[in-house]
């Protein structure tokens, strides 16, 4: 077969390695050389190493934005490993959403598996300062609006922001999922922050080829990992981190694939006490590559052991604890990782808000937000789409002040559809130009894990399934209190009830795959996956067969 001499086919383990390189994801544009060093590991322990592509998924170029292709992503890895003679598999992650959906996929087929991300690009520069993708994007676009930068100084410092492969060097999303998939224990130490370009990168993509055979032979499989605990984990560390909010959504999902139940409920107890203890954009001030040299992810996760915030018996794909894992680990910076004792935000978890207005829950994040707008009551201004919001929000005549509170609704899983990064609407120019750079913003959207804000995302249910998001109109009061966890509108039940009984769902015009994505998505509370996705069904051929 393809010149392999006949022996390569007798008994050794066949390990697929899954790979979502791409020259349209700038982010996995490297995956391919990072493929070769998987290869490698895999020949020397005995196994059989064939790579296969899968979609791959990039913020920065899909339209109408990624998050629509990960559940159909996550159908091509989970039928790709099914109906091939896979033993185990290597998921080769970059971008955002490659994470989450390739992590699913494998969860649905729970055959033994191994996360490997491409890691986050180096530190940008711009005018001798290091500046960070995406979060400076929003900032420095800003500017631009306010007239105190220029658009060309804005392609200047995007020149300098993208300086090598990798994903953000932020604490967005794609750098979020890297951590947490090595506090689920599903890839080695050293997958969250080391950068893309470091040698070492190369070595732990070695050193999981070589341990995913050990994985097939010893029969442990994702289930055996991926267990309630190590969610637990994965939740307080996101805290401790500054994660993205896009996490919350991502691992609902990925827990529903393997069966285990995690709810908002899970994401606002456990969360709720951690520190924030790493300071990085957006959060904070520094860089991936800042926190790769300052101890890494496993640094974080020994304070935590040590302050009994992590339970350390879980196990991970190397074959010891999370406990064993952490305990050489050193913190070579207090600046960028904090101590228990000293954190940037006390509380630093997502929070998850109620009320009238967020029946099902929506979520904040505390460690992004301003302090003095986490209790805020101010009368909304209503964007009822994306195109409404772009065609109003400069408009000088647009009744709004800095105490007002935006509402962008249609943005949801069904709304937009595909639920977009849109829920850090951009602030009016007329009030960048007077200062302002924070103000309440609720939505039914997403928003990057790059930006930041005192943002609500993720209103569940959604504006365009009759959410009562759909029903707030211009001039009502909003109050928003994070500490209480609660979001209201502040309308009479009655009216309330007149305005509902009015409401009329807009006619579906989708097509295609949109068709069946709006069909059957669940609302963000459930993880935006298919209804007909969740649960593991496992492999249709089993190992023993090949």
């Amino acid at each position: 077969m393809r010149g392999f001499p006949a022996d390569e086919f007798d008994g050794r383990p066949v390990i697929g390695i899954c790979n979502t390189f791409s020259e349209l994801t700038p982010c996995n544009a490297h995956l391919r050389d990072l493929a070769e060093h998987v290869k490698r590991g895999v020949w020397e322990a005995g196994g059989l190493p064939l790579e296969f592509p899968v979609t791959s998924l990039g913020e920065t170029n899909i339209r109408p934005t990624a998050m629509i292709l990960r559940n159909l992503a996550s159908i091509d890895v989970e039928e790709s490993i099914r109906c091939n003679p896979i033993d185990g598999v290597v998921l080769l992650v970059g971008c955002d959403k490659t994470t989450p959906a390739l992590l699913m996929g494998a969860a649905s087929c729970d055959v033994p598996a191994i996360v490997v991300s491409g890691g986050p690009m180096l530190r940008g520069t711009f005018r001798g300062q290091n500046i960070g993708s995406g979060t400076d994007v929003w900032r420095l676009s800003e500017e631009v609006r306010a007239g105190k930068l220029t658009a060309a100084d804005l392609a200047v410092a995007e020149s300098g922001m993208n300086r090598s492969a990798g994903s953000c060097n932020t604490m967005g999303t794609a750098s979020t999922m890297a951590c947490l998939v090595e506090a689920l224990g599903v890839a080695l130490p050293g997958n969250g922050a080391t950068p893309a370009v470091d040698s070492r990168r190369g070595v732990l993509a070695h050193l999981a080829g070589r341990r995913i055979v050990d994985l097939v032979r010893e029969d442990v499989r994702l289930s055996q990992i991926l267990i309630k605990p190590a969610f637990a984990n994965a939740i307080r560390v996101n805290a401790a981190i500054g994660g993205s909010t896009n996490a919350v959504v991502h691992l609902i999902a990925i827990a529903g694939r393997i069966g285990v139940d995690l709810s908002l409920d899970d994401w606002d107890r456990l969360g709720r006490a951690i520190p924030t203890l790493v300071d990085l954009m957006p959060s904070g001030r520094f860089l991936m590559e800042d926190f790769a040299y300052a101890g890494g992810l496993q640094a974080v996760m020994r304070q935590l052991l040590e302050a009994r915030l992590l339970d350390g018996d879980q196990l991970t794909v190397n074959g010891k604890t999370i406990k064993d894992n952490a305990s050489g680990a050193e913190v070579f910076n207090t600046e960028v990782i904090r101590p228990v004792a000293a954190p940037m935000t006390a509380s630093g978890g997502i929070a998850v808000l109620r009320g009238n207005l967020a029946p099902n829950g929506a979520v904040l994040k505390p460690s992004a937000a301003t302090a003095e707008l986490m209790q805020h009551t101010g009368r909304a201004v209503v964007f009822d789409s994306i195109d409404d919001f772009h065609a109003r929000v400069d408009d000088p005549t647009l009744e709004i002040d800095e105490s007002s509170i935006m509402v962008l609704r249609n943005c949801g899983p069904r709304g937009y559809p595909g639920m977009a990064e849109v829920g850090n609407m951009p602030l009016p120019a007329k009030l960048l130009a007077r200062g302002v750079r924070d103000m309440v913003r609720i939505s039914d959207a997403r928003m990057s894990g790059t930006a930041y804000g005192t943002v609500v995302l993720h209103v569940a249910p959604e504006a365009a399934v009759g959410g009562p998001l759909a029903l707030v109109q211009s001039g009502d009061q909003i109050a928003l209190d994070v500490a209480d966890r609660r979001l209201e509108l502040l309308v009479e039940a009655a009216e309330l009830k007149r305005r509902q009984e009015a409401w009329r769902a807009p006619p579906s015009t989708k097509q295609g795959y949109q068709a069946l994505y709006v069909e059957h998505v669940l609302q963000a509370d459930r993880g935006c996956d298919f209804d007909f996705l969740v649960g593991c069904r496992g492999a249709a051929v089993p190992a023993e067969s090949h």
